[in-house]
């Protein structure tokens, strides 16, 4: 089960990874594993301000539908338009494809986020 080092993670699942002020949002390999084969992305629209913790979509596969939540504040400036019609590809890749990118509104927000270390516990359980 692989957990890269260098981004960040929600408890449920979400990765970020941080270029110059901007968060790009996607999925870990653990959360590929527990859902399944993946069936349905809700993108979400660009230029829809978040908040932290917002819903931002959901994704759905062959055993739940899961909500994705915005780790960080700010502005949504791109989606990943090509997984409406093959979501599949993020369990290809987990760690290399993003769902979508958020402008952050506020830097800060990321220490609040879990390391690699800590988020290798949550996903154990």
């Amino acid at each position: 089960m692989e957990i890269k080092q260098d981004y960040k993670y929600l408890k449920t699942h979400e990765w970020i990874r941080v270029e110059t002020g901007i968060a790009y949002v996607g999925i870990s390999a653990p959360a590929c594993e527990k859902l399944g084969e993946l069936v349905y992305i809700d993108i979400p629209e660009v230029d829809t301000e978040v908040n932290k913790g917002d819903e931002v979509c959901v994704v759905e596969s062959v055993k739940a539908a899961s909500p994705l939540y915005a780790p960080v504040s700010g502005t949504i400036i791109q989606v990943n338009e090509e997984l409406e019609d093959s979501p599949e590809q993020i369990q290809e890749d987990p760690y290399g494809i993003h769902i979508f990118a958020i402008r952050m509104s506020d830097e800060s927000e990321i220490e609040q986020l879990l390391d690699a270390e800590a988020y290798a516990k949550v996903a154990e359980e």
